[in-house]
């Protein structure tokens, strides 16, 4: 069974568990997706919604798919305590687990998740949408055709970074510029530039906006947004031509520096997708059903990283 595991022993799973459990908006998640949900059929009562929201949240956070989800909660009575599952009950298998998945994306119900947490975040105060900082990552798709359909997914694309082809998708993300929380999230193929998307991942209400050299041309756009001053980072080898003991090339260094400094924020929710929850590869054909997925681990990256302000307003 393979799984991102979090580099965390069972007592450190145990700890973060139970601060997701006392961070998750667990009620108002689950008022969001019951009217979707079906009823159970033949006199069997389908499982509570929270269960299979908890199930499908603990996928996320362990890189778990549908089997693996099925065999961990027969074997790791921790996974089982989490959803609210008792021995002397039956378990969800693996067409129970993907169920629920599907519901969401039929329903579009991943970009409401988001904007739920992030209601919650602004009403405490961690989102300020004065600023936003847009970047985007490539995340692997398999490229091998050994499978069902014998073809790679059409739908991801080759794209080049540095010297090295990347085959996958691009996650392209807005974060809040003062906090570093993810509120728009795009999904596309990985040959799409980014500076296409720029304009798409501001939330409306910003004055300023961030990106690194990728973005030139960004507020020149035909989408873009009036009243944002755009602060693109320099293209690196106009930057290596600046001369230090210029007092202006010094200044324009400077600039450059705090630009960075702003900018390295969206970096935060990349690396706790990656290389907290260990989501380096797609795990769907198909962009609709990986963008869902992003949408997903994005919502839940905000509470893990806004956890201790979440917890301390609780105590």
């Amino acid at each position: 069974m393979k799984q991102a595991d979090l580099g965390l022993n069972l007592t450190t799973k145990r700890e973060f568990l139970a601060e997701m459990e006392r961070v998750v908006p667990w009620a108002a998640l689950v008022g969001l997706i019951t009217p979707y949900a079906p009823e159970g059929k033949r006199g069997r009562p389908p499982f509570a919604v929270e269960t299979m929201l908890r199930i499908y949240f603990m996928q996320q956070w362990f890189t778990l798919s549908d089997p693996a989800m099925q065999e961990s909660l027969h074997d790791v009575p921790l996974f089982r305590e989490f959803a609210g599952l008792n021995w002397d009950t039956p378990l969800p298998d693996e067409t129970t687990i993907l169920r629920l998945r599907r519901l969401l994306e039929e329903h579009k119900l991943a970009p409401q998740v988001l904007a739920l947490v992030n209601e919650l975040l602004v009403a405490k105060g961690l989102m300020l949408r004065a600023g936003t900082v847009v970047d985007a990552t490539l995340i692997a798709a398999p490229s091998s055709t050994k499978n069902a359909s014998g073809e790679r997914d059409p739908q991801m694309k080759q794209s080049k970074k540095g010297k090295q082809w990347y085959f996958g998708m691009k996650a392209h993300i807005g974060v809040d510029a003062d906090s570093g929380l993810v509120h728009t999230v795009r999904g596309t193929a990985g040959n799409v530039n980014d500076v296409v998307q720029a304009n798409t991942l501001l939330h409306g209400e910003e004055t300023e906006a961030w990106g690194d050299a990728g973005y030139q041309g960004a507020g020149k756009r035909a989408d873009a947004h009036d009243g944002v001053r755009w602060n693109i980072a320099m293209r690196p080898g106009k930057r290596k031509l600046l001369d230090k003991a210029r007092p202006v090339d010094k200044l324009t260094d400077q600039l450059e520096r705090l630009k960075a400094s702003i900018r390295a924020k969206v970096e935060h929710p990349f690396r706790v997708i990656k290389r907290q929850f260990g989501h380096v590869k797609v795990r769907y054909r198909g962009l609709v059903k990986n963008t869902a997925q992003l949408h997903t681990l994005f919502a839940l990256s905000n509470l893990w990283m806004a956890r201790s302000t979440l917890m301390g307003a609780q105590a």
